[in-house]
């Protein structure tokens, strides 16, 4: 499957604009996002997760591969992603293929979590059952235990993905339901813009 094109810089630039704006305004988590993804058999589930990066080829968030939105990415591995940013009015919609970042990259963004997060991140058994939070908590003393001073090593269930844009909307909401919705296309290797009905 060959990727899709780079987003164009206005799409971008326009992007980061938008998370700028939310940030500045204290929004308590201005990079959540809702991913939704889908099992082999096509059963859609969705979860909120956070952004951590955003450049001209995609946006990227990190999970334990374990999980089932890792599995689901694995046997399937395109989604969609939806930013709603109701104090502005504004909503992104994202869709396109998924793809693993590389181990470089998803290094030094585990080296950048806090110890007690790389602590965190060994110790759950991400969407599997648990006796109680007790069970938790001794997994987190436990490799703790094994990595008493210094780094946490990043464990190999542990990683990062990119959704390549193919499509791409921006949503803004107007008095009377008179929104504007302006959908980015990427075909045969081109982007392409076209306002919708709202």
């Amino acid at each position: 499957m060959t990727a899709p094109p780079p987003l164009p810089a206005e799409v971008l630039r326009r992007v980061q604009e938008y998370l700028a704006d939310v940030r500045e305004s204290g929004h308590p988590e201005p990079t959540a996002m809702t991913l939704a993804t889908a099992s082999a058999e096509g059963r859609p589930s969705s979860r909120t997760v956070l952004l951590k990066g955003v450049t001209e080829h995609g946006f990227v968030f990190y999970t334990n591969l374990e999980s089932r939105k890792g599995g689901q990415l694995s046997e399937n591995p395109f989604a969609s992603l939806t930013f709603f940013f109701p104090a502005q009015a504004r909503q992104i919609q994202v869709e396109g293929p998924i793809e693993r970042v590389p181990d470089e990259e998803a290094d030094a963004y585990w080296a950048s979590r806090p110890r007690d997060s790389q602590l965190g991140g060994w110790a759950s058994k991400q969407s599997r059952e648990m006796e109680g939070r007790g069970e938790l908590l001794r997994r987190v003393a436990e490799v703790a235990a094994r990595h008493p001073i210094g780094d946490v090593p990043r464990p190999p269930f542990w990683s990062g993905f990119r959704l390549r844009p193919e499509r791409l909307e921006f949503w803004t909401g107007k008095p009377f339901r008179l929104h504007e919705r302006e959908l980015w296309v990427a075909e045969d290797g081109e982007w392409g813009m076209r306002r919708l009905f709202p």
